[in-house]
């Protein structure tokens, strides 16, 4: 059955179409097209008319004359409209008319590094030039590594290689960095919170580096659909960039469908869950022969589906291999086996969290399921482009679970369809991170008094600090790097901490091996003692966990269940930094704070039916995070109206309400901010509801939340009181079980008085 067939067949079966809240079918449209710009190079135009191109998407055209001027810009078009050539056209170009040209490619990852890097071999081929693009990252040999500084035209990296090895090491570079004439930088979109405050500073870095050489490179940025592209970019470089958003690319019909677990508990609001029903749409797609991808939302979601989709597929001889899994954590090898097997057609179902939601090549795909709302519109809608990327008709099918968000989106279908995506926000100016930097370029290059970093005003006042830290020695008028150890070594670009565990199997005492790797912040909840630990579908029961080594030590088991552990979260306020009275007489702050967290249990799951069959103790140190916060103080007055029962349960269902605005009125994922409350906080001494940044140092988030704050109250009244629930439902202030009776009525006249 073929994908039009199966549509057909959906759209008839009535159990599938009772669940689904909307079926929004996106026209296929036409393409834009030019003729090849006159300046072009005829090796080129020779090329791409062997591809079978005798014209160029509109954007692509725009995105060549735009280099030619000698402006910076960022592409913003959908998944598979052929961005790649808005930056490789304007490159090669630029070597065939200068063969001392250089350009530097940066990908938020090394797989999509290696995919994109293929493509632009073949066309060097082609055009048969003495062109030297090279990959340089973790996995070049060091044999290599030589020969790509003296001799890479194009020398295409990742932000960590940038950072850690590239920079550092600037003097062993100098041709590339004399004769820089463009860097490129896709998927800028990832290039958010924490990830994108510290590209932006090791492009400082980067951009002062060439100032030194003497070059003058131009930008050339990628981007999925943002609202933002081009303050994004400009945030990203410190200059300004202009944006191209006209989309020439052709695009087959899409069908995006809504999909809603039915209702298993109606008093509670509790639906079947989300992994279940993700199954059996699943099932459908892949006995129907359907290449799909499914993304989920955690590693362990991932592991289950992977196991139960590998079950329908299994020959005699227990061969699955047509259903991969595929996440972070995986060994290179591994991950490249499986794209492979994508672009072959080996594979014709892969579960993925948003690994691949990134622009690899994975062939072509038909169907995307989603197992939840991802988080933010724009994810959704790079997610739901990894199928029908070759014209065809493409399905997707979001799955909601009962989580807050993704009842409100479910229900709001317009509000998805019509709302802009969301702005990617970064703060380079985070002082963990811009002091971190500073010491990094300093290390690279002996800084001179007045002179700035980026747009950093005063910047020695930052190296002064660092001076009298016995950092930095301020001599004869310049700031000189005076420790010994490398300062880059320190710092990870992605997470507030730098060491990854390695995970070790040890199974076959003959021969243990590594299997994968895991973030330090991840480790306590999935890689605890005891702890079930899947891998492609695999079971491994961790035997030891090396903390300080950051090690841990599994080995196969064959068990009907998985472990899910328990993170408590505590806050303490360091600092206020403003402050509001409020007109009811409580207060709204903002300041600074310490998160701290901690993992005491886990549950162990049964597998089939996910019910729990007994809990285990976790015994692992604490962690702290320092962050900015805002928070809502409850004056006395208010308080007094209601016993500590009623109070709690008003301020969880407020906190589970801010929970779903913030997120879509702050422009951000769930994950960026958290909201909690505390009945009676340290410090204010009283009920006190807290709205942080999820990053040390924070982000900016809390900062316009609590400029905004007054609209987040709003927005939550209008949730609560648009909800046709008469006592709370995870779609609104959440179930009855959490907010007791009247936890509604109470949270909707507590919003009220804020708001008074």
């Amino acid at each position: 059955m073929n994908l039009d067939q199966l549509i057909t067949t959906l759209k008839q079966d009535k159990s599938f179409m009772d669940c689904v809240t909307e079926w929004r079918t996106l026209p296929a449209t036409e393409g834009q097209y030019v003729d090849f710009p006159a300046r072009m190079d005829e090796r080129i135009k020779t090329v791409l008319r062997k591809r079978g191109i005798h014209r160029l998407y509109t954007h692509q055209a725009e995105c060549y004359e735009l280099a030619a001027q000698g402006k910076d810009y960022v592409v913003v078009t959908p998944t598979a409209s052929g961005k790649t050539m808005c930056y490789n056209l304007p490159v090669v170009s630029s070597i065939l008319e200068n063969p001392d040209s250089r350009a530097l490619y940066l990908f938020p990852t090394k797989a999509l590094s290696a995919d994109q890097v293929s493509g632009l071999y073949s066309m060097i081929e082609e055009l048969g030039v003495d062109i030297k693009a090279y990959t340089y990252d973790g996995d070049t040999q060091g044999a290599a590594r030589k020969a790509i500084r003296q001799a890479g035209h194009i020398v295409v990296t990742n932000p960590d290689m940038l950072h850690a090895n590239i920079l550092p090491h600037h003097t062993k570079w100098v041709k590339l960095f004399e004769n820089l004439k463009y860097i490129v930088i896709d998927e800028i979109h990832t290039y958010r919170g924490i990830f994108g405050s510290h590209l932006a500073n090791v492009l400082r870095r980067l951009m002062r580096l060439c100032a030194f050489y003497g070059s003058h490179p131009q930008f050339i940025l990628c981007s999925a659909t943002i609202a933002n592209p081009a303050e994004l970019a400009s945030a990203l470089t410190g200059r300004t960039v202009c944006a191209v958003t006209n989309n020439g690319a052709p695009m087959g019909e899409r069908h995006f469908v809504f999909y809603n677990p039915p209702v298993v508990n109606k008093p509670l609001g509790i639906r079947r869950g989300v992994v279940p029903e993700v199954r059996r749409v699943s099932e459908k797609l892949l006995s129907n022969g359907i290449p799909t991808i499914v993304f989920c939302k955690s590693r362990i979601q991932v592991e289950i589906m992977t196991r139960y989709m590998k079950d329908c597929v299994k020959d005699a001889y227990g061969f699955s291999g047509r259903v991969r899994g595929y996440r972070g954590g995986y060994l290179p090898g591994e991950r490249h086996e499986i794209e492979r097997g994508l672009r072959a057609g080996e594979v014709d179902m892969v579960i993925s969290t948003n690994a691949l939601e990134l622009g690899i090549d994975i062939g072509s795909l038909s169907a995307c399921v989603l197992c939840g709302y991802p988080g933010t519109i724009a994810s959704t809608w790079q997610q739901a482009g990894r199928a029908g990327r070759r014209k065809d008709t493409a399905l997707t099918i979001m799955v909601a679970s009962s989580a807050a968000l993704d009842q409100y989106i479910i229900e709001n279908p317009d509000y998805f369809f019509n709302a802009s995506p969301e702005h990617a926000l970064v703060q380079p100016d985070n002082l963990y991170i811009l002091t971190s930097h500073l010491k990094c370029s300093a290390y690279e290059l002996p800084f001179e008094e007045g002179e700035t970093f980026g747009n950093v005003r005063d910047t020695d006042q930052f190296l002064d600090y660092l001076t009298e830290n016995n950092i930095l020695r301020h001599l004869d008028g310049k700031y000189y790097w005076m420790e010994e150890e490398l300062p880059s070594g320190e710092i990870s670009l992605r997470s507030a901490t730098s060491e990854n565990y390695i995970i070790i199997d040890i199974t076959n005492p003959a021969h243990h091996r590594v299997i994968g790797e895991m973030d330090r912040f991840t480790v306590p909840m999935l890689l605890h003692e005891n702890a079930i630990y899947m891998h492609e579908a695999r079971q491994y029961q961790v035997e030891k966990l090396d903390y300080d080594a950051c090690k841990a030590y599994i080995r196969a088991v064959d068990v009907d269940y998985y472990t899910d552990a328990d993170l408590n979260v505590s806050l303490h306020i360091l600092d206020d930094l403003e402050q509001k009275q409020l007109s009811n007489g409580g207060t709204l702050t903002l300041g600074e704070l310490r998160v701290s967290t901690i993992v005491k249990i886990f549950k162990k799951m049964k597998l089939d039916t996910h019910e729990t069959l007994g809990f285990g103790i976790v015994r692992l140190p604490q962690t702290d995070m320092h962050t900015t916060g805002m928070w809502w103080t409850i004056p006395d007055s208010l308080a007094a109206k209601y016993s500590n029962d009623d109070l709690q349960g008003a301020l969880v269902a407020i906190s589970h309400l801010l929970g779903i605005v913030a997120p879509l009125y702050l422009m951000c994922a769930p994950r960026d901010v958290r909201v909690v409350y505390q009945v009676k906080a340290p410090i204010t001494d009283k009920p006190t509801i807290f709205l942080y940044d999820s990053y040390p140092g924070g982000v900016g988030l809390s900062e316009k939340a609590y400029q905004m704050q007054e609209m987040l109250l709003e927005e939550a009244l209008k949730v609560a009181q648009g909800c046709g629930c008469e006592d709370g439902c995870p779609a609104c202030a959440g179930p009855l079980a959490e907010i007791g009776e009247g936890g509604k009525k109470n949270a909707i006249t507590v919003l009220k008085e804020l708001l008074a």
